[in-house]
């Protein structure tokens, strides 16, 4: 089994709503299991100002997929909830799954990258992961709470708790 890590992220209609049904749709999925998500977070939107803040969070599950299926299963459940791929690449979405991470693992496909490209940059990404795990290192070595140490946070906040961490 594959152990991974995604990012979520929504900023439309409805986003921890948007969130709560990807993470029921993962844990519904017969390829799926041990499924924890951290805490909800609120966040500025990266990119364009002029759009809603976002709702992020982290899963951790173990798989029987490949990367590249996992992929497809993900960007399956974006088109589920609306999700519509534009030009702008930090536009507002109603979903956004990102494989952060798969085991400990470098994949450097046409179609992925991990560990994801903007992850020691991202406050919502890595203070989420820090949560379902403090002891959490890249694959080339780097402890995760070494990034977050000198990481600012942006304005991120923990949202109130409105779902079950384990699933």
């Amino acid at each position: 089994m594959n152990i991974v890590y995604i990012g979520l992220g929504a900023n439309l209609y409805a986003p921890q709503a948007q969130l709560h049904k990807a993470v029921e749709t993962l844990h519904n999925h017969p390829d799926i299991a041990e499924l924890k998500v951290s805490s909800f977070y609120g966040s500025k939107p990266m990119g364009p100002q002029d759009q809603p803040d976002y709702v992020n969070a982290v899963a951790t599950f173990s798989t029987s997929l490949d990367a590249e299926q996992l992929l497809d299963q993900l960007q399956m459940i974006e088109q589920q909830q609306g999700r519509v791929r534009k030009e702008n690449r930090w536009g507002p979405r109603t979903l956004d799954l990102d494989i952060l991470l798969f085991n400990n693992t470098t994949i450097d496909t046409p179609r992925l990258t991990v560990p994801h490209y903007g992850l020691c940059d991202r406050e919502f990404v890595v203070f989420p992961l820090l949560e379902l795990d403090p002891l959490l290192c890249l694959p080339n070595g780097t402890a995760l709470k070494d990034i977050a140490a000198t990481l600012p946070r942006n304005g991120l906040t923990s949202l109130p708790m409105t779902h079950n961490k384990e699933t």
